[in-house]
């Protein structure tokens, strides 16, 4: 059940509310990236960021993130249906385009003080049959510009209006995007905010999720930054 302190502190929790999905602003175009294609890794993992490859501040808050099972009992519902709020979720790749493989690491940056309030996130890889990523991604930027503007209902009736937009990644890959998310709760002059990036090198997507805060921040950018170029250090090795 999503909090209102889980969107301050965690990644967003599945609400067991209802949402409304509206398209009623579009998503931004994707820039183009020089990229030069690389075999991926022969042991996922190998790819995933480590202290050492990480930006200067940031360490792991786990060794590793026990990868969440893709032997689903039921069939997944897919991108191309689920509800607006089901994109903000940590496990959202695992439940609705589960991949082959999927390992993942946590990330986090202690705050400096001020109104710095840190930052908490993942990093994960997720490897597909030759084909389904390309497909999956597709899906992804769907969903984003069907859930530009969408309202969630929590359990207690409280409203929150949240809104969704794309904006390019800016890394080389064969192709990449940020989704922005903001959630405006009633009475609150600020909105939460929260980045997601989802980066696709061949057949496998690396995807960085930042938990919500209300200071606009671009750690996740730095973060997917580092994670790419250290994928793409070890791919093929």
């Amino acid at each position: 059940m999503r909090t209102r302190h889980g969107a301050v502190v965690g990644i967003v929790l599945a609400v067991l509310g209802v949402s409304a999905c509206t398209a009623d602003q579009k998503a931004g175009p994707e820039a183009a990236a020089a990229f030069t294609p690389v075999p991926a890794p022969k042991s996922l993992r190998e790819g995933l960021l480590t202290q050492e490859r990480l930006p200067r501040g940031f360490r792991l808050n786990k060794v590793t993130v026990e990868p969440t099972s893709t032997a689903a009992s039921v069939t997944p519902v897919p991108i191309a249906s689920l509800r607006c709020d089901e994109l903000e979720v940590d496990s959202f790749m695992t439940t609705h385009a589960p991949p082959l493989e999927n390992v993942a690491v946590g990330l986090e940056r202690t705050p400096t003080g001020g109104e710095d309030d840190g930052w908490f996130g993942r990093e994960s890889l997720d490897r597909y049959v030759p084909g389904r990523a390309a497909e999956v991604m597709d899906a992804i930027r769907g969903a984003a510009k069907r859930c530009a503007s969408f309202t969630t209902t929590l359990t207690d009736g409280t409203r929150i209006r949240e809104t969704a937009s794309v904006t390019p990644a800016g890394v080389p890959a064969d192709e990449s995007l940020l989704i922005h998310f903001t959630s405006a709760f009633p009475g609150d002059s600020k909105p939460f905010e929260k980045v997601t990036g989802f980066v696709r090198q061949g057949d496998v997507i690396l995807v960085v999720q930042h938990s919500s805060s209300r200071k606009p921040s671009t750690d996740a950018q730095e973060v997917l930054a580092a994670a790419v170029k250290a994928y793409r250090s070890t791919a093929g090795g």
